[in-house]
């Protein structure tokens, strides 16, 4: 693809999404994509598996805020009119006049400093220089599991089965047949790209014999037919840390999508969805329960045993527990990251009997008989009293 091929893209438009929309709306419609057209989805269908690496490629620059405003400020530019057919035009709608340089807004595309000119792959140059041609990336790759509440709260290894471009095993990502290599292109000296001057603009185009690799493959690999790419589902086991919660994206390094003969690989995300627990709750670092209680429990007090990450363990209700009240214990809650763990919030809730015998409800009048007695009045210094 050429470099004017890829300006002319809409980014947005495969997305369909607007050119101001937010980084989330650019993720919801990129997941809907990447499910509905995704190669296990769609097996045999080579339209879905093309249009997948679109939507891919589309989301690996509107996801990055930065990659997002130069491909922007790139597109605005053009459209502007300062780039004609032939080049960049002096003095045409764009308002550029002789004296200005365009490698000041694209930096220079040798320094490697992530600037637009790194961004276009040497798109412009200053003063015809060459640029040296760099391997393309691959794409990053997204995800997701679902974990239960406890796998999520203690870490779990996990399993992902995924198809995705991947290093051609046969070749090992090079391209070349087994037991030979590419060679530097003669024609542009391993640059990838052919300058030459118009007007006062130095202008890059893709070498048409290597197309723009810098090298070439004289005895291509039977499998991947030279690109040092294959489709293959794999299956990846990914460690998920104790205490990831729901929503959270787990970042693995070098996973992604191959990048093209031999270039370093992109990244895979995972989003991790966490199920709730009939137990638990969680509230950041701590677990939260509620833990049923007779009154009798807790005007006398008690010790309840109640359930933990690891087993069970003994909370003291005191006499005179107030119902709602909210029992801490200490590092019994979700390990965190640096080291030790959140607490166990236990907060009691009174369960009253629906239905009482005889001796229980005699009982129970005696006691509130006791109560009037003693003086204690349930509503005393209530605002409605």
């Amino acid at each position: 693809m050429s470099q004017r091929e890829w300006i002319e893209k809409d980014f947005y438009k495969e997305l369909g999404v607007s050119s101001s929309a937010s980084q989330d709306e650019i993720k919801k419609a990129y997941r809907k994509l990447a499910r509905d057209l995704h190669p296990d989805a769609n097996p045999g269908d080579a339209k879905a598996e093309e249009r997948f690496k679109t939507v891919s490629e589309a989301h690996a620059v509107l996801s990055d805020p930065a990659k997002r405003k130069e491909y922007d400020d790139t597109r605005k530019l053009f459209a502007g009119g300062g780039y004609g057919r032939g080049g960049f035009t002096p003095g045409a709608a764009g308002g550029f006049s002789q004296d200005f340089n365009i490698g000041d807004i694209f930096g220079n595309a040798n320094a490697g400093d992530g600037g637009l000119g790194d961004l276009l792959g040497g798109l412009f140059n200053r003063g015809g220089a060459r640029t040296t041609n760099r391997p393309r990336r691959g794409a990053d790759v997204e995800t997701e599991t679902t974990l239960g509440f406890r796998e999520a709260a203690q870490g779990v290894t996990v399993p992902l089965r995924m198809t995705s471009p991947s290093p051609c095993t046969t070749c090992h990502g090079s391209g070349a047949k087994p037991g030979t290599s590419p060679r530097v292109c003669p024609h542009c000296n391993g640059a990838g790209v052919i300058s030459r001057n118009q007007g006062a603009f130095g202008f890059s185009e893709p070498c048409d014999d290597c197309r723009g690799t810098g090298s070439i493959i004289d005895d291509p690999c039977v499998d991947c037919r030279g690109t040092g790419i294959q489709n293959r589902t794999r299956t990846i086991t990914v460690r998920i840390p104790p205490g990831v919660g729901d929503g959270q994206r787990i970042r693995l390094a070098g996973q992604g999508e191959a990048g093209l003969r031999g270039a370093p690989s992109g990244d895979l995300y995972v989003s991790v969805h966490v199920s709730q627990d009939k137990v638990f709750g969680r509230n950041g670092d701590d677990l939260t329960l509620v833990l049923p209680v007779s009154y009798s429990e807790l005007v006398l007090g008690t010790t309840v045993s109640v359930p933990t990450l690891e087993g069970r363990v003994g909370v003291k209700v005191p006499p005179g527990t107030a119902d709602g009240r909210i029992l801490r214990v200490r590092g019994r809650g979700v390990p965190k990251r640096g080291g030790g763990a959140g607490d166990l919030l236990v907060t009691v809730k009174v369960a009253v009997p629906q239905k009482l015998d005889d001796s229980a409800a005699e009982a129970l009048r005696r006691y509130a008989e006791a109560e009037q007695t003693s003086g204690f009045d349930p509503r005393a210094g209530w605002a409605g009293a």
